[in-house]
């Protein structure tokens, strides 16, 4: 079956599925609910606040690049939210190269995301199409937090730091568990990626704001060593990730390192399957709905450069709820708009990070950036009434701050 809705939502009967269904929702863009349970999905999207003001479908299909192309064909944008991602995306991809449709996921898996610029960049900007891995919180609003350091001209280092309060779902566990333990992590340095030891080091950071030091680790590398490789502003990029429960956070390696032990000679295909098993025993019941008293994220990133240096905090409400907007707002732009990039780009590439900030703040769900440093002052330019005759009304030399 093809569709006459301009958005797939690809695992739509898991937590961050129905939030992505929700915000669709407050766009008035009509959407496809799928995935392989037609069930489950159709519970998912019952309890969806509004739902029933909706215009969505709800369908079955089997993980395939041939059932998944007849599905996407008629659809402009994918939000693909099956993972682990490595395992599963390149099937979405294809589809998406097959049936001509912009391609948006959450992953947190930088190995997927190194895949994606390499493997199938260039093939999606051939057609035109949009691929965007990780649109989600933990790397959208850091890059845009970095986006805005790297406003003042000068700096080309980034020193990242994403700090959440809250319960991970099904899905993120299975990444924690699975994929950070499966794969490598890197950093970047003079546009290389560099290797992070794989020795289970927790570090301390400073997290602004409280008197407390974090606890953070690589947690995979992340998204944003890759999304910076191809910036010529930016030549090293290191990111830290943490929760603000400090007990959870000390326990993360020793889960991890047990983990490993348990399946180190054992092959590829049944390391996952164990892992999985794991992360399943770990988290298999979804976590209850965010509240923004409780839910929070905090983005630090210092941007350096020889002569100059820029702090930028960005706070945010509810983690999976930003997610949700991020996804449902790069959909609305693709359905509406053309992208600023085509091929493998990130979020704020595509869409432009002021851009996004504006959304979630729209929202209620981040803060104004917080700012220190040696800070260009933002240009004034002319507004639109006073572009035109220096004789108009309206005086030639008024100026407006963007």
């Amino acid at each position: 079956m093809s569709t006459t809705r301009p958005v797939i939502v690809y695992g739509a009967s898991g937590y961050t599925g129905r939030l992505v269904a929700e915000y669709l929702r407050e766009f008035s863009m009509p959407f496809v609910a799928a995935g392989r349970n037609v069930a489950r999905i159709q519970d998912a999207m019952d309890h969806v606040p509004g739902i029933e003001t909706a215009q969505y479908d709800v369908a079955g299909v089997e993980h395939s690049v041939e059932a998944l192309t007849e599905l996407f064909s008629g659809a402009k944008v994918v939000c693909n939210i099956v993972g682990p991602f490595s395992k599963y995306g390149p099937e979405v991809v294809e589809a998406c190269i097959a049936a001509g449709c912009h391609y948006l996921d959450t992953t947190g898996e930088q190995d997927w995301v190194i895949a994606c610029d390499e493997t199938y960049g260039e093939r999606m900007a051939e057609r035109g199409l949009l691929l965007a891995p990780g649109v989600a919180q933990m790397y959208t609003t850091g890059e845009i937090a970095a986006n805005i350091c790297l406003e003042t001209p000068g700096l080309h280092t980034l020193d990242v730091a994403v700090f959440w309060k809250g319960a991970p779902t099904v899905a993120s566990t299975q990444t924690i568990m699975v994929n950070a333990a499966l794969s490598r992590a890197y950093y970047l340095e003079q546009n290389e990626y560099v290797e992070w030891p794989a020795d289970g080091t927790i570090y301390e950071l400073a997290v602004p704001g409280q008197h407390e030091i974090g606890l953070a680790l690589p947690w995979g590398g992340t998204s944003h060593p890759v999304w910076f490789k191809r910036d010529p502003r930016v030549a090293n990029v290191r990111v830290l990730g943490g929760l603000f429960d400090r007990a959870l956070m000390q326990g993360v390696p020793q889960i991890v390192a047990a983990a490993l032990e348990q399946v180190k000679d054992l092959s590829d295909e049944e390391k996952f399957t164990v892992l999985s098993e794991q992360a399943r025993a770990v988290r298999s019941e979804m976590p209850p709905r965010e509240s923004h008293r409780v839910n929070i994220s905090l983005d630090s990133v210092h941007a350096s450069g020889p002569l100059g240096h820029v702090h930028c905090v960005l706070r945010g409400a509810c983690n999976y709820k930003q997610t949700g907007l991020l996804q449902a707002y790069s959909a609305y732009h693709l359905t509406n708009g053309a992208p600023r990039r085509v091929g493998f780009a990130s979020a704020c590439q595509a869409f432009g990070h002021r851009e996004l900030l504006g959304e979630l703040q729209a929202h209620g769900l981040a803060a104004a950036p917080l700012l220190s440093g040696d800070v260009s002052p933002v240009p004034l330019q002319p507004s639109a009434a006073t572009i035109g005759s220096v004789n108009g009304r309206v005086g030639a030399g008024t100026l407006v701050a963007h």
